[in-house]
């Protein structure tokens, strides 16, 4: 039919984040998504959708091989002292839409920061900069910078603007 929008109701859903951040002592720098999406939690691990960017952006960058398992990635993230984790600890959401976020209860960032040698805090995309901006910037006391979001509903930015963007980070 013309004009008419796809019946289907949007679910929102109340999730929790459940996994734990990713750094150590030495880590330098933070990364932060805004909660994980379907797909991330169903996989167990950061950016799990297969369509999503980040990992192969993170590799360019850092120079490494494109890291295939879990335990490969966290030991590129570890290697190269990228801490990694989100702004979020749960949240109402219609399936990974950022936009769609409500109830919001934030991570205890300032407890990472404090916890290794993190000096700069950059945010996978616009929704993750603004939560972090509105319930963490205050306690954790570091400005964060917003990266480009590397998910596949953002396919208007490049792999190589995304690889240009990231390099940010080094």
């Amino acid at each position: 039919m013309i004009g008419k929008k796809n019946n289907k109701a949007a679910v929102r859903t109340h999730v929790s984040h459940e996994f734990p951040p990713v750094y150590d002592r030495t880590s330098r720098v933070l990364l932060l998504g805004s909660i994980p999406s379907p797909k991330s939690r169903e996989v167990g691990f950061y950016y799990g959708h297969p369509q999503n960017r980040f990992w192969k952006v993170l590799a360019a960058v850092l120079g490494e091989p494109l890291p295939e398992t879990i335990p490969q990635k966290k030991a590129m993230l570890k290697k190269h002292h990228v801490a990694l984790w989100d702004v979020l600890e749960s949240c109402t959401i219609v399936g990974a839409s950022d936009t769609s976020i409500e109830d919001a209860v934030p991570n205890k960032i300032g407890g990472l920061v404090k916890a290794s040698h993190v000096e700069r805090i950059f945010c996978t995309g616009a929704t993750a900069h603004k939560l972090y901006q509105k319930y963490c910037a205050a306690d954790v006391g570091i400005d964060a910078e917003k990266l480009p979001s590397t998910s596949p509903a953002n396919c208007a930015v490049s792999f190589e603007k995304l690889v240009e963007a990231y390099r940010k980070i080094l």
